[in-house]
């Protein structure tokens, strides 16, 4: 089995070819590493001056729920009436308690660069690369409009900070409500200036500010001049970030409040205006926007997208490492027009009809049966890729570095020593192993990643991809191709169909 070495195929959605290699890190993870000397003024800053900033922004978060109330009261939620002197007197007002209240976290001073366009010219703005909650600094410092889940509006205290922005709902319990969603933002976007502009993070979902990812069309739908806006987090020790893999909301609102200052830069672009053909083509225009923004930022673009992240934290929370093939499978999976709406269970269905060809070969056409898809050049890709992931010998054998390949897609690390663990399987000594033999070594040692995976690979038990998981990824469970119990890190959604309703979502990670 070997990996594409160094494969350039990644191609953006309507075809083209990225402008730039994949990124190196995977933008889906963040890891904090501290020196002794941080490590001790945190400790410091955690005993005096956090728990007193921390007082300070929920006194301004209480200070501002009158006057957002007051601003509310009476407002049509369909039409803008016209600002009045006191709605503007409490704008003003709003505005300086939310600027206090980031002065006390320690945003001392807030660069902007470049001019804000007003809403007649670009009703709508397009803000990467997200990476944190942190992210609504802009909102507050500008009022626009955000789109945000119907639920929110009904919170204490801040349901009534998010009304006094006049956001775009979405609701779950409305089949039709992403279509509706589009439609308002169209209408607001048509309305000439009259309503504020909205703001929109079209990645719609939070990275490591590496690279930028695939973006959605949502905010190109209207075909609409948009401005672009970049942000960035300049400090020299990043707590800010909040991705999938990574430390918890809480831990980054603590480490982040523990830092003496922190940099924030937000810089307006100047105001694109869509062709005629990326009018009639959002995501066209989506890709442009992007590549404008990336370059302001001088980060690379990738294809990756939210679904990916879905993908790898889909059944059994695999935590893959961003030279997996199975990424790459993900971006040729989307551009065979394959997208599921439930990511778990398509897969489910799949594994459950491979189980029935186990041990037969597929060539090409039967591939296509099998995915229910024509014959096309983007499946003879996807076709080599499975050769290139599945590439063993006609006994069905592996060696050592195959078995390597496979345990660090399974484990999501770039690095995995497997000498001791491939020489106790392989007794015989004949420099291959199969995967009967892979189970019946698993099922009678089913403590073997501890004694031949930990202790040859130091920190893999701890390290920040597995601090939340067992060992039940490698289980003998798994290996008879039943999901084992899935253990939520903080952050990564539960997908599982047990929570069809989302109601733990307060307590993980949320996504525009």
């Amino acid at each position: 089995m070997r990996l594409p070495s160094n494969r350039h195929c990644a191609m953006e959605g309507d075809g083209k070819m990225m402008d730039q290699a994949p990124p190196v890190r995977n933008p889906f993870v963040h890891v904090l590493k501290f020196s002794p000397l941080e490590k001790a003024k945190i400790a410091l800053m955690t005993v005096t001056l956090f728990p007193i900033r921390l007082l300070i922004a929920a006194f301004m978060m209480l200070l501002a729920w009158p006057f957002a109330f007051l601003a509310s009261v009476g407002r049509s939620e369909t039409t803008v009436e016209p600002q009045c002197l006191w709605r503007r007197l409490v704008d003003i007002i709003l505005r300086i308690i939310m600027r206090v209240m980031w002065f006390a976290g320690g945003f001392h001073w807030m660069t902007v660069k470049g001019q804000r366009a007003l809403p007649a010219e670009a009703p709508i703005l397009t803000l990467a690369p997200h990476s944190s909650y942190f992210d609504a600094i802009p909102v507050t410092m500008t009022m626009s409009s955000i789109v945000m889940k119907a639920e929110s509006k009904d919170l204490p205290l801040w349901g009534t900070l998010i009304k006094y922005i006049r956001p775009v709902f979405v609701s779950r319990s409305d089949q039709n409500s992403r279509k509706k969603t589009v439609e308002e933002i169209k209408r607001r976007a048509h309305s000439g200036g009259e309503w504020p502009q909205i703001m929109i993070f079209p990645e719609g979902t939070c990275t490591n500010r590496s690279c930028i990812i695939t973006f959605k069309p949502g905010a190109f739908i209207p075909a609409v001049p948009v401005q672009p806006v970049v942000i960035r987090y300049p400090n020299k020790l990043d707590t800010i970030t909040w991705t999938w893999q990574g430390p918890g909301a809480f831990e980054i609102l603590w480490l982040t409040l523990c830092q003496l200052h922190n940099e924030f830069v937000i810089e307006f672009l100047p105001i694109y205006t869509p062709s005629e053909e990326e009018k009639k083509n959002p995501a066209l225009f989506a890709i442009n926007v992007r590549r404008v923004m990336a370059k302001a930022l001088g980060v690379p673009i990738t294809d990756y997208s939210f679904e990916d992240c879905q993908l790898a934290m889909a059944e059994g929370q695999l935590r893959l490492p961003v030279d997996t093939c199975l990424l790459e499978f993900a971006k040729l999976a989307r551009r065979l027009g394959l997208k599921p709406k439930n990511t778990e269970k398509v897969l489910q269905e799949f594994g459950n009809r491979a189980r029935k060809l186990e041990g037969q070969k597929l060539g090409l056409e039967d591939f296509a049966h099998f995915l229910d898809v024509p014959v096309s050049d983007m499946l003879r890709d996807m076709f080599a890729l499975f050769d290139e992931m599945f590439e063993a010998e006609e006994d069905g054998a592996i060696t050592e570095r195959e078995l390597a390949v496979v345990l660090k897609t399974a484990l999501g690390v770039t690095h995995l020593s497997v000498s001791r663990l491939f020489t106790a399987i392989d007794a015989e000594d004949t420099g291959k192993i199969t995967f009967d033999k892979f189970r019946r070594f698993v099922e009678q040692n089913p403590d073997f990643a501890e004694e031949y995976l930990y202790t040859e690979n130091a920190g893999l038990h701890s390290g920040p991809c597995h601090s939340h998981q067992t060992q039940s990824s490698l289980s003998p469970l798994d290996l008879h191709g039943t999901a084992t119990s899935k253990t939520a890190n903080g952050i990564c959604p539960d997908f599982s169909p047990s929570d069809p309703d989302g109601t733990i979502d307060g307590l993980l990670k949320k996504h525009n």
